[in-house]
């Protein structure tokens, strides 16, 4: 179908906007107002950079407060829609938006507003313009799409239609049953769908929209379901975005743009309008890969856990720390990190990589380039949105590439902790770009997002969602900071799973490790909230062990000291399917050396 997307979306100049819908694949756009009122192009000059584009101009809104008003009033509006709609001629769009009144001298007169916009669709015909009615969630007396149709109905013009918009109708609470009066208008007579998402809040619907609105599947409304039935209705319009948000209206306009357009490409996937490469869900993490300016650091906290470098790559600096079935590579090549150590890539484990690498490109997420030797694995990878590289792997498949083929073996001395494998890591994004991280490893990497959580943290709330696969097997959980500037204190990190974290922080310790100091408070409060067996809580207070539990069992963790813009974890998982999220504002306070006072 085709797609567009509303100028107020994004952010920057109008031209800048046009410019980066045309570059994430868009057919089109909306004008908003406020974008056309504020840029030095005639309308003649958009007209023709859109038509460069390859975009087409598929709307052109607002216009509020027309009808149901005193005649005075209404033959003002007419005034003022006729200097709209020659404006729209020279723009080359033919459909207008106009929203249901709030203005405080509109009457409760749907016999008044039927008769009134009939006119204001006369005065459009002339032009060629077809008007599409649209119910705010706000509106003075017209608040749903149903009510806004009975209108259109009872006008009965060839040149006014209806204007569906997620938002509005789902911001209400629409129930199923609720919705399928959509399939009983014609699809002839809705001119133009808007699509919007949005967190589940309970607040003023008003500032709900104006500020938080998402791309479809970023929030908690069933956008697919309100998309299925219009297409029921035969309707064959554009798919468009217009969503109000604060942080777009501040990122980067092109990203913004990509994020929109897979939002939109996943939606035609859910509702079997397209289909694209299946997803190639994960199944195991191959490898993490940090890349450091200095590897001393951070291979003597990896020789303190217990891991062993055990191979070197042939042609690049890189060596592999392995114990169990965690494998880390330990990069100090030219691209290392100037602010110290950091998470580069994340290998994951793929039934089939050429089929992944398909999906991805098909949703915008283009195989990375990459300079390798003529015998080194050919590999694909692609970027998350914070810049960490996924490869698509294959161990020990030899029948497939295979990255482990790329290291020599090297003599190494062995001294486990009793690690087996990588629990899960933990990736901090910037701050404008946590929804599209979500939608991204929801949509090209098939896995399951689970529910948003908010954490405190001494200088603000740092926002977690975790996404996994079925058996748990990949969870990475995203997160992102208390503020835009802070990313220092918030670094990334590994956990590595074992069965006795006790014996493991012992051993930690034992090799010359430092945990993170927590709190005597903290253990005061453990011990009014769960009853241990005797000297467990003292074990815990004295090891640095964090505990939690859940409806599905108990969770013991330990963090290492932050290196670079990285530490560990260390944690026993029996049963229990969280994060420690009840631990983190403690964990947080202390890695800010927050600890009392």
């Amino acid at each position: 179908m085709r797609t567009s997307i509303a100028t107020v979306s994004l952010s920057g100049s109008l031209t800048e906007k046009l410019t980066a819908a045309a570059r994430a694949g868009f057919d089109g756009v909306e004008i908003f107002e406020n974008d056309l009122l504020a840029s030095p192009l005639t309308p003649e000059e958009i007209r023709t950079r859109c038509a460069d584009l390859g975009l087409g101009i598929d709307l052109y809104q607002p216009m509020r407060d027309m009808e149901a008003v005193p005649e005075e009033q209404f033959a003002n509006n007419l005034r003022r829609a006729r200097h709209k709609f020659e404006l729209m001629g020279r723009l080359g769009t033919d459909t207008v938006l106009v929203c249901s009144s709030v203005h405080p001298l509109a009457v409760d007169d749907d016999a008044l507003a039927a008769e009134q916009l009939g006119r204001l669709a006369d005065l459009a015909q002339e032009f060629g313009i077809k008007v599409a009615y649209e119910a705010l969630a706000w509106g003075r007396h017209v608040s749903t799409y149903d009510h806004a149709w009975q209108i259109v109905r009872a006008a009965d013009h060839p040149a006014l239609g209806t204007c569906l918009d997620s938002f509005h109708i789902l911001s209400r609470g629409s129930e199923p049953k609720s919705l399928e009066a959509i399939e009983d208008i014609p699809g002839e007579k809705i001119f133009f769908l808007q699509l919007a998402d949005a967190p589940l809040l309970a607040m003023d619907v008003l500032q709900w929209s104006r500020h938080y609105r998402c791309f479809p599947g970023q929030g908690g409304f069933d956008v697919a379901d309100l998309v299925r039935r219009v297409l029921h209705t035969g309707y064959d319009g554009p798919l468009s975005l217009e969503v109000f948000n604060d942080v777009y209206r501040q990122a980067e306009a092109g990203r913004t743009a990509v994020d929109a357009h897979r939002s939109l490409l996943l939606l035609q996937e859910t509702v079997g309008v397209t289909t694209p490469p299946a997803a190639v869900v994960p199944t195991g993490i191959a490898f993490a890969e940090l890349v450091t300016p200095d590897a001393e650091p951070v291979s003597a906290v990896l020789g303190a856990l217990g891991f062993a470098r055990t191979a070197r790559h042939r042609t690049k600096p890189v060596d592999l720390w392995q114990q169990g079935e965690a494998r880390l590579l330990l990069n100090t090549g030219p691209a290392g990190r100037r602010d110290g150590t950091g998470l580069a890539a994340i290998g994951l484990e793929s039934p089939d990589p050429a089929g992944a690498a398909r999906r991805a490109e098909s949703l915008l997420a283009p195989v990375l380039p990459r300079r390798r030797a003529v015998e080194d694995a050919p590999l694909d990878a692609v970027a998350a949105p914070d810049g960490t590289e996924l490869f698509f792997c294959a161990t020990g498949r030899p029948e497939l590439p295979n990255w482990r083929a790329d290291f020599e073996d090297v003599a190494h001395e062995t001294g486990a902790t009793g690690v087996r494998r990588i629990d899960h890591l933990a990736l901090v994004q910037p701050w404008h770009q946590f929804d599209e991280a979500a939608l991204f490893h929801r949509s090209v990497l098939g896995l399951h997002a689970q529910e948003s959580v908010d954490v405190a943290d001494p200088y603000g709330l740092m926002r977690s969602r975790a996404v996994t696969n079925p058996d748990g097997s990949v969870r990475i959980a995203l997160s992102v900071g208390a503020a835009p500037t802070d990313d220092t204190v918030h670094a990334q990190h590994i956990a590595f799973a074992t069965d006795d974290v006790v014996t493991a922080v012992r051993r930690f310790r034992d090799a010359g490790g430092r945990v993170l100091p927590i709190p005597a408070n903290y253990y005061d409060d453990l011990a009014a909230r769960f009853e241990f067996a005797d000297g467990e809580l003292e074990t815990y207070r004295e090891l640095g062990i964090l505990y939690d539990r859940d409806a599905y069992g108990t969770f013991r963790h330990c963090y290492t000291r932050t290196v670079g813009r990285v530490f560990f974890e260390l944690v026993q998982r029996d049963g229990y399917r969280g994060y420690g999220a009840q631990n983190a504002p403690v964990r947080l306070a202390a890695q800010h050396g927050v600890t009392g006072g």
